[in-house]
């Protein structure tokens, strides 16, 4: 169906754009980039920054664009003096009140007050102090610290942790000069049910709120000579990391951050995509076991440690449903420090396995009980990085990464299959898993390797697949508010799963809170989720071997070291548990 359009005006010239449309959207089509601070499609339309005032013909005052709507004929002006006066004077009160650490600032560079600034010219000529509270940070949390002096009032934050994550944990408290953004009566992060998902970091528009950076820890590790440090990179990152370096969105960078990495000294460069597949051969394992055991159904994936937490908080009467599965990060540390240990006759506590995620809750998941390398007291891994951090290592160590040579990762531990690339994106993991699962019960090679009701960025999919003599009924949810509404039906009886895949974050982990961060001007009009998840369906696609069971390198680990898929030695270092958890 065809959209109905209005004729309207932008600095003089005619156009004809949806009727639907703000002022803001209109200016797009037009190839205009109206600036906004507080705006954030879809979750945080509030027109409260007023970064993004217009003129329109008629109207009594300057109008907030990303709040105000299109009407046949209007005529709008985005760069009168008036306009421009305006916003410099609100940049101007901003920073009145703002922690000006530019140079020390961790989004020093990326900040998208800093940009505004520069482009309206605003310098620091205290024109409009006053009364300017100081704030202490919040640093009690393990993923990230809160820095208030840096906040301005957005409220971009609050609506992540609200409505894309339906948990509200932060907020703005008090009123005046006095108001800023805390969780409720003032107690800590880590005294709340935040569940570590890093969605309110990419989207802050300045350095308020930030991951706790470990990449100090990493170099330190790195120079001692004592240490083999290994380094294991997340199925989504090699089509993120490119955007920390100017890459277009969705560029498929493996081999690059493979050369960078080497470079950067680490002594192994793995992937955890191996450690993907073999959290698919547990898991399919453990799913085929429960069908026919009458075990507990349905069984919901265990690989996103922010949708795991959240479970334990919100829904802990759910936690048998549960997939026992370490993530992939947890099994490729346990499987270092026990079977790749014994093979290279390395003491495991000489070992230090660091972690490139998507994710700030991989964090708070190395410190978990019952993550240690098989009840050792040692850790499955030792250090957990984003994306971002990874990003200023390569910085600080000088690396050109754009003009880097692809290389390949290190052997055996390198080698994965296209089942586990596609872990990055929702869905990712429920096709992995059926590829193997529908193998194992059909008893019988698949024709057709890709299930495709389960691609794509919706909130929640859902799909039937017959396998076997079996129905199997499958849901996918990614962002927790997704999953919330998900699971109520479930426990209401209005639906009936015998697998569901959960992703803390929307669209799964390539849109993880420990991704590069963009600007609002490319989260408001770039379907970022999609064009991420595209290089990893991309990868998948090239791949000769595209089922988990199927990866040689994985074959070989069972075969000298675990044993069967499913295994007791399997269950002792590849499986965990779970525990509930306060809510207030």
């Amino acid at each position: 169906m065809e959209k109905e359009m209005v004729n309207i005006k932008i600095n003089g010239m005619p156009f004809s754009v949806p009727k639907d449309s703000t002022i803001l959207e209109a200016a797009r089509y037009a190839g205009i980039q109206i600036p906004t601070l507080c705006y954030l499609k879809e979750i945080n339309a509030i027109g409260a920054c007023r970064i993004c005032v217009v003129e329109v013909k008629g109207a009594r005052s300057l109008v907030a664009a990303c709040v105000y709507p299109v009407a046949e004929g209007m005529e709008i002006i985005t760069n009168s003096k008036k306009v421009q006066q305006a916003r410099k004077i609100t940049l101007e009160l901003i920073l009145s009140t703002h922690k000006k650490e530019c140079l020390s600032c961790v989004r020093s560079g990326n900040c998208e007050l800093q940009k505004l600034c520069h482009d309206f010219k605003v310098d620091d000529e205290h024109r409009y102090d006053g009364n300017n509270p100081e704030w202490p940070k919040d640093d009690s949390a393990v993923h990230m610290v809160r820095d208030d002096n840096k906040c301005i009032l957005c409220r971009r934050c609050v609506a992540a942790c609200a409505k894309w994550q339906g948990i509200g944990v932060i907020g703005p408290n008090e009123r005046g000069f006095n108001t800023h953004i805390a969780c409720a009566f003032e107690q800590n992060l880590d005294e709340v049910a935040c569940v570590s998902c890093g969605q309110c970091i990419v989207v802050c528009p300045t350095g308020a709120i930030y991951e706790k950076d470990q990449t100090d820890e990493v170099w330190a590790a790195l120079n001692d000579p004592s240490k083999h440090v290994v380094v294991q990179t997340a199925p989504s990152i090699r089509a993120t990391l490119g955007e920390a370096f100017g890459m277009p969105v969705g560029t498929n960078v493996t081999g690059k951050m493979v050369a960078a990495l080497r470079r950067i000294g680490f002594e192994k460069v793995f992937d955890t995509d191996l450690a993907a597949d073999m959290t698919i051969v547990e898991e399919a394992h453990e799913f085929v076991e429960r069908v026919k055991n009458g075990g507990v159904l349905p069984m919901i994936t265990s690989c996103s440690p922010g949708w795991i937490k959240y479970c334990e908080h919100y829904h802990p009467d759910m936690i048998p449903n549960l997939s026992t599965c370490k993530s992939p990060q947890q099994m490729f540390g346990a499987t270092v420090k026990t079977w790749y240990a014994e093979k290279m006759g390395w003491d495991k506590k000489d070992i230090v396995v660091v972690g490139v995620m998507p994710c700030t809750a991989k964090k708070f998941e190395v410190r978990r009980d019952d993550e240690d390398a098989a009840g050792s007291g040692i850790p499955d891994v030792d250090i957990a990085l984003t994306t971002r951090e990874i990003a200023r290592m390569i910085d600080r160590a000088g690396i050109q990464f754009t003009e880097l040579p692809d290389e390949e990762f290190d052997s055996p531990m390198g080698e994965s299959t296209g089942a586990s690339v596609i872990f990055g994106a929702t869905g990712g993991v429920m096709e992995a898993a059926l590829r193997t699962a529908a193998e194992w019960v059909g008893g019988k090679p698949l024709e057709q390797v890709e299930f495709t009701d389960v691609r794509g960025t919706a909130g929640v999919k859902e799909a039937s697949y017959q396998i076997g003599d079996l129905t199997v009924n499958v849901a996918v949810a990614s962002g927790l508010a997704n999953a919330k509404k998900l699971l109520e039906q479930v426990k209401r009886g209005m639906k009936n799963y015998h697998f569901i895949e959960i992703m803390g974050c929307p669209g799964g982990c390539v849109n993880g809170g420990g991704q590069p961060v963009q600007p609002a001007s490319v989260r408001n009009f770039v379907d970022l989720k999609s064009i991420r998840a595209k290089a990893l369906y991309d990868a998948d696609e090239a791949k000769t071997l595209r089922k988990s069971h199927e990866n040689p390198a994985l074959l070989t680990i069972y075969k000298e070291y675990f044993g069967e898929f499913g295994s007791h030695l399997a269950h002792r270092i590849l499986h965990t548990s779970y525990t509930e958890r306060s809510r207030f």
